[in-house]
């Protein structure tokens, strides 16, 4: 194999290693905007005013988490490099979590 041959596979495997990650990336962000209008579903349903104002909170951090993972999204589609993708992606699924954790303990406090 030729140094071009090599170096054109490395190139396309860099290149197919991003696109997994922007990927990664994409559908953690579709699943914190899923979890945020959950919470949100749940704060609109909740009654007394008292649990109406916890499940909202969670709602609005629940839309903070799909904000920054869409953020994230946008980075690791954007990024220069494996890494900074890879840590863009891990971003997305930390805030992905976060806004399930949200959109659960908003709907634990709504009946």
């Amino acid at each position: 194999m030729t140094i071009n041959k090599a170096l054109l596979a490395l190139a396309l495997g860099m290149a197919l290693a991003a696109c997994s990650n922007a990927d990664q990336a994409n559908s953690s962000a579709e699943g914190a905007a899923d979890a945020a209008a959950d919470a949100q579903a749940a704060a609109n349903e909740a009654q007394d005013p008292a649990v109406a104002g916890t499940a909202q909170a969670a709602a609005d951090d629940a839309a903070a988490a799909a904000d920054a993972a869409a953020d994230a999204a946008a980075q690791a589609g954007a990024a220069g490099t494996d890494a900074a993708a890879e840590h863009a992606a891990d971003a997305a699924d930390h805030a992905e979590t976060k806004a399930e954790d949200a959109a659960d303990a908003a709907e634990e406090v709504t009946p």
